[in-house]
C-alpha cells in the first residue's frame, strides 16, 4: 500500500483540472492581451475562473482588479506585503503585524523589511492560539498586518475575523493580508467573514496545477491605492501583477476551485473524520506526542516521535510507502528559519526536531491511517530496540 499523506506539500491534480488545462491548451493557446478573438477566447477563460474563485470568497460579483492571478502563494504574499509598504511615503520606524510562527513568505519579506528599518511586531501563537491582548496592545500606528489563517505545520486556525477587527479598531487605516494558502477549500470562509482587505491562495494546494496562485484585493484598497505593483512591465492583471498570464494553470485553478466548492461540507467532514480516527488512536501510543493546537483544520495533524529525529521517522515511513513530512516543504531546503513555528507552538528543541505533519486530501481513507499507525509503531519498535 501506498499512502500520500503530504497533501499540505502539495496535491495531485485532478482529474477534471487536467481535463480542462489539456482543453484550454488545444483550443484556447492565445495570449490574453491580444485584441484580436483568439486572444479574446484566452481572455475570456481567465475571466470564467476569476469569476470561479471570487465565487469560493462570496463575492459574487468582482471588479476590476479584485483578483490578480499570481504564480501561487509566495509571490501572491509578496505583493501584498511589498505592495502594501510601499504604497506610502516611508517613515521611520513603521509597525508590521505579524506572528511568530508564518510561512516563510511571508516571515523572510518581513526579515527583509525589518533590515530596512521597519519594527516588525510578532504576536504570540502558544499553543495555536493568537493573542489577542497582545495584538490589542501592539496595533497602535499598523500600516500592515499578515497573518496565516492555517499554520501549515501544526494545523492551527486562527481566529483572523477577531484579530483584524482589533486591528481595525486599533488602526483603522491599517491593511489586513490572510495567508490562506493553507485554509482554502479545507475551512469554509468568506471574505466577509474573515475580514481581510487582502487574502492569498494557491492552486497546487487544492488538486489544482502548481505556479498558479491568486491574491485578493478588497475594491476599497484599490480605490484608496493602499496596494501598488512591486514589479513592472505589460501592465497585466491591472497592473499589479505584469507578465504573460499562465491560461493553461489559472483554467485548471478555476476547475479544481468548482470542484471543491460544490463538495466542501462533505470534504471537510471526511478529513476531520480520518483526522479524528489518527488522534483517538495515537493520544495513548507509547512514543507519540500529539502537538494538537486548541482549534485546528480539519486536514492537518502534528506529532512528535519522541526520541527519534524526524528524518529518520520519514525515511523508515518511505521506505514502507507512507509519505508524510517534517516542516514546509517550501522550506525544507533552505536556511534554518530564524522563527520556528514549533517551538513558537511550545514544544522545545527536541521534540520539535522529532516532530513530523500528517496532511490530508478528501480522498485520504481510515485504512490509509490504520496502515500509517502500524508502520509508525514498527518504527518506533525498531528505534527502541536499536537504543
Amino acid at each position: 500500500m501506498e499512502v500520500y499523506f503530504d497533501n499540505s506539500a502539495t496535491t495531485k491534480i485532478s482529474s477534471g483540472a487536467v481535463a480542462k488545462m489539456n482543453e484550454v491548451m488545444d483550443k484556447h493557446f492565445g495570449n490574453p492581451s491580444s485584441l484580436h478573438k483568439i486572444g479574446l477566447d484566452a481572455e475570456h477563460i481567465l475571466s470564467e475562473a476569476r469569476g470561479i474563485i471570487l465565487n469560493a470568497l462570496g463575492i459574487v460579483r468582482g471588479v476590476r482588479g479584485e483578483l490578480i492571478f499570481t504564480s501561487g502563494g509566495t509571490e501572491s504574499n509578496n505583493i501584498a506585503i511589498f505592495g502594501s509598504v510601499f504604497a506610502k511615503a516611508r517613515q521611520n520606524n513603521e509597525i508590521i503585524l505579524t506572528t511568530d510562527s508564518e510561512h516563510a513568505s511571508v516571515s523572510a519579506p518581513l526579515e527583509y523589511l525589518e533590515k530596512k528599518g521597519f519594527k516588525i511586531i510578532r504576536v504570540p501563537t502558544k499553543q495555536g492560539e493568537l493573542d489577542l491582548d497582545f495584538i490589542r496592545a501592539n496595533a497602535k500606528g499598523a500600516i500592515l498586518a499578515t497573518f496565516m489563517h492555517v499554520n501549515n505545520e501544526t494545523g492551527a486556525l486562527y481566529n483572523l475575523s477577531e484579530a483584524f477587527k482589533i486591528v481595525k479598531e486599533v488602526s483603522p487605516n491599517c491593511v489586513t493580508h490572510a495567508d490562506c494558502v493553507q485554509s482554502f477549500m479545507k475551512v469554509k470562509f468568506t471574505k466577509k467573514s474573515l475580514g481581510a482587505d487582502l487574502i492569498s491562495v494557491s492552486a497546487h494546494k487544492i488538486n489544482g496545477a502548481k505556479g498558479v496562485g491568486a491574491l485578493y484585493i478588497a475594491p476599497e484598497i484599490i480605490k484608496q491605492k493602499k496596494v501598488v505593483p512591486i514589479f513592472l512591465g505589460g501592465g497585466q492583471e491591472e497592473s499589479f501583477r505584469s507578465g504573460t498570464e499562465n491560461v493553461y494553470g489559472i483554467a485548471a485553478f478555476g476547475e479544481a476551485t468548482k470542484e471543491h466548492f460544490a463538495k466542501i461540507d462533505a470534504e471537510i467532514e471526511k478529513m476531520s473524520s480520518v483526522r479524528e480516527f489518527l488522534v483517538e488512536n495515537l493520544k495513548n501510543t507509547e512514543g507519540v506526542s500529539l502537538n494538537l493546537p486548541e482549534n485546528n483544520a480539519p486536514h492537518i495533524l502534528n506529532m512528535s516521535v519522541v526520541g527519534i529525529r524526524s528524518e529518520i521517522t520519514l525515511h523508515d515511513l518511505s521506505s514502507k510507502g507512507v509519505y508524510v513530512s517534517s516542516g514546509s516543504a517550501c522550506s525544507s531546503n533552505g536556511p534554518k528559519k530564524a522563527h520556528n513555528p514549533l517551538t513558537a507552538f511550545g514544544l522545545d528543541t527536541k521534540m520539535a526536531d522529532s516532530a513530523i505533519r500528517v496532511s490530508l486530501c478528501p480522498d485520504n481513507t481510515v485504512e490509509e491511517a490504520q496502515y500509517f499507525i502500524e508502520c509508525l509503531k514498527e518504527t518506533i519498535n525498531k528505534r527502541a530496540k536499536r537504543a
